[in-house]
């Protein structure tokens, strides 16, 4: 949904196909900045726009050590307690239950067809098992509704949190969930998910909520990246990876974001 573009030394251009109108976006990131959760500085405050694409100008963001997790679970928190009514009437917070990619039995069908019956079976299994976590939901908050390393870099004052295109009202364990399996299933640092709950202030391993999206989260990025490979090589290949996750196979290879 995004490219990022180096222009001089300081600044980054973002050109994205935007959710939602350009300037709530502008809105958003001073408001975190006012908050205490860093994010990157905005270079202007005029935001370019042709055709269906936004381009911001962001501050670039030279990166350090490794990131500071325990820091990331404290802004993630702080994010958790703003008050909604305070981002009504200038940033959309959509259920993210609608967002398209998480309509999972409706994908699972538009791709049957590129699925052998193994790795059919294990999906549908798992979509039996947790496809209905919207029914565990109770308290819902601000979320930034994307967290995982990707979305995190490590600056020389701190974790800086990017990419807020999804932001939405659902559940605290929605920024959980992508964490919560990176070790297992993405090869990720098995210390990541225990210091950012740190941060937080409580872990979500075991809370069923938690664990049915985070298992969610998985299904969904499978059976995106299935439907992606009909059209793209590299997409059918990691879709490959993937799937022997879910047939069973105990020799699976740890999946690679793309």
């Amino acid at each position: 949904m995004n490219a990022l573009y180096l222009a001089g030394e300081n600044t980054v251009l973002r050109v994205s196909r935007t959710n939602a109108p350009p300037g709530q976006a502008v809105w958003l990131h001073w408001q975190l900045q006012h908050r205490g959760i860093r994010v990157p500085r905005m270079m202007r405050d005029e935001v370019f726009g042709f055709d269906a694409l936004a381009v911001f100008a962001l501050e670039f963001i030279g990166t350090t050590d490794a990131v500071d997790w325990r820091r990331v679970g404290e802004m993630v928190s702080a994010v958790h307690e703003w008050p909604a009514d305070e981002l009504v009437g200038h940033v959309s917070l959509p259920a993210p239950e609608h967002f398209p990619w998480w309509q999972v039995r409706t994908l699972l069908h538009e791709v049957e067809g590129s699925l052998d019956d193994a790795a059919q079976r294990g999906l549908k299994a798992a979509i039996d098992a947790h496809g209905d976590w919207v029914g565990l939901v109770g308290e819902r908050v601000v979320c930034h509704g994307d967290v995982h390393p990707g979305n995190v870099l490590q600056s020389a004052d701190g974790p800086v949190l990017l990419d807020w295109d999804l932001i939405c009202w659902g559940p605290r364990a929605w920024d959980h969930a992508p964490l919560m399996s990176w070790a297992e299933r993405w090869g990720g640092d098995p210390a990541i998910y225990p210091s950012f709950a740190e941060g937080y202030g409580s872990s979500l391993t075991g809370y069923p909520l938690g664990e049915s999206l985070a298992v969610m989260r998985n299904v969904a990025a499978t059976l995106m990246r299935v439907r992606a490979g009909r059209n793209d090589p590299a997409a059918a290949k990691e879709a490959e990876h993937r799937l022997r996750y879910w047939r069973g196979d105990a020799d699976a290879p740890p999946w690679q974001a793309q």
